[in-house]
């Protein structure tokens, strides 16, 4: 009995280690983490409809060429493809991060480098032209879970 005692508590601990996570300010210009609300592209909160699938990510509101921050100390994983369609391309990239134990995606962003650690509060990159490829859009960077989970409890 005593073995399934300590599997708990250290299972326990596991899922614990994201408690508390709170995104850092993302934007220039939107200390606040404001989140795109609705505009004649759709809603930006996460299980939105989009046509016959669901949006998986939250989107945070940032001015087309604003910078875009590091919400707490991150290591870099890699450059991401946002879409497969090239008339997306203004706005076809992003970041792979982990730090506190998350692991999550920054979309329409073009960083400054995908390799490495990025402190909160350090600059990650730019906000990418959205406006060119969705005009009346909401401008905004994505942000998404590796896992695709709902990222709305960390802001």
């Amino acid at each position: 009995m005593r073995p399934v005692i300590v599997f708990l508590a250290v299972c326990a601990a596991v899922l614990c280690v994201c408690d508390g996570v709170k995104f850092g300010p993302l934007c220039s210009g939107n200390s606040a983490n404001t989140r795109r609300t609705s505009d004649r592209h759709g809603q930006g909160h996460y299980g939105a409809g989009r046509g016959t699938r669901e949006h998986k990510g939250l989107d945070i509101v940032c001015r087309d060429g604003s910078t875009v921050y590091a919400p707490f100390d991150v290591t870099l994983h890699g450059k991401l493809t946002v879409y497969t369609d090239r008339t997306k391309a203004a706005i076809n990239s992003g970041i792979n991060l982990r730090g506190e134990g998350l692991c999550f995606k920054l979309f329409y962003v073009q960083p400054d480098r995908t390799s490495g650690s990025v402190r909160k509060g350090e600059r990650l990159g730019v906000m990418l032209p959205m406006q060119t490829v969705y005009p009346g859009i909401t401008s905004h960077v994505h942000v998404q879970m590796c896992d695709k989970s709902d990222p709305t409890p960390y802001f």
